[in-house]
């Protein structure tokens, strides 16, 4: 009887050595499951931090930006004061990823409409115009203005029409010193998101602001964000307009110092280049950088033979339009 107890010990201490082993294994395996499921979470999170990290959104957190935009409703972009929101700058970063769809567009728009969209002046003489968007603004608009008198350059400036109503002695003093204005809308809107009627409205509710403080109405439309559709440009071709556009920009509504606004320039500019600047700018914004490239600018185009002008004198074309019935 004792060898048959001490066997029956020696099982049970068998039994449970055996379902310790493989508890113990299981545990192993439990524990070597949950650090894989571990090491494929925190990467999963390393993989989707990366992505989440953009070119757009690094920039977004180092610059304000207009020519931007919550796009306005359709009372509101008619009647609101332009506002230049953070979201319409968004919309201005927003533009430099798709330039190249931009691009093909106006391309496409200059073949369409010869001369009555363009994008630049003859490649045959060494000119180039100076146009500045966004005006008037009292922070800004007056200091281009110095400048330029104080190097008796001829500039166009596209006025907002909102803007012109709170601020007309500075248009009537872009007037009076030789410049040349042109239409830049209402409030800022995006064209290319409006009715016709809404469009329309843009246009002529501005040009009434502008002719008793210019002394004609402006021939020269720049839509905002450069974007418009085709029906639209053929409604300014019925009425005696022209759609001016660039072909260098400087950027300098990101908030860039002299130097960089000179290099953008400098990248594409060429004989009968259009140069986009901005003597105006949204709540917050810094144009400083505008201001101290202007001289050096100036200075740079006269260096290499440029002679300045301004965009009736690149294009060959009157600064007012003939007023119609249809247009009325």
């Amino acid at each position: 009887m004792m060898h048959v107890t001490d066997q029956s010990g020696n099982n049970e201490d068998t039994k449970r050595k055996s379902v310790t082993n493989m508890q113990r294994g299981e545990m192993e395996g439990i524990l070597m499951l949950s650090n894989r499921r571990l090491r494929q979470t925190i990467l999963l999170l390393l993989a989707w931090s990366l992505l989440s990290i953009s070119p757009h959104a690094a920039v977004a957190d180092g610059k304000v930006e207009p020519s931007g935009h919550k796009l306005s409703s359709h009372a509101d972009s008619l009647d609101s004061e332009p506002s230049f929101t953070a979201k319409q700058k968004k919309k201005k970063r927003q533009k430099r990823s798709r330039s190249r769809k931009q691009s093909n567009s106006w391309v496409n728009l200059q073949t369409q409409f010869p001369g009555i969209f363009v994008m630049g002046g003859p490649r045959n003489q060494r000119k180039v115009a100076l146009t500045f968007d966004d005006v008037p603004d009292p922070r800004f608009t007056p200091q281009v203005l110095e400048i330029l008198a104080r190097y008796k350059v001829r500039a166009t400036f596209f006025v907002v029409g909102s803007r012109a109503a709170r601020h007309p002695d500075i248009v009537r003093r872009m007037q009076r010193e030789g410049h040349i204005i042109g239409n830049h809308s209402y409030n800022h809107a995006l064209f290319s998101r409006l009715s016709m009627t809404a469009f329309q409205q843009q246009i002529m509710k501005t040009e009434r602001i502008i002719r008793p403080l210019a002394g004609y109405s402006p021939k020269m439309i720049r839509p905002p964000y450069g974007e418009i559709l085709p029906k639209q440009v053929e409604w300014l071709k019925q009425n005696g307009y022209i759609v001016v556009n660039w072909d260098v920009d400087s950027a300098d509504w990101r908030g860039l110092d002299s130097n960089r606004i000179l290099i953008n320039i400098k990248r594409t500019l060429q004989p009968g280049s259009i140069i986009l600047q901005h003597a105006g700018g949204g709540k917050g914004q810094e144009l400083n950088g505008t201001i101290a490239a202007l001289p050096k600018l100036i200075q740079l185009l006269r260096s290499k033979g440029y002679t300045i002008v301004t965009l009736p004198e690149l294009l060959g074309t009157p600064q007012s339009r003939q007023t119609n019935r249809s247009s009325k």
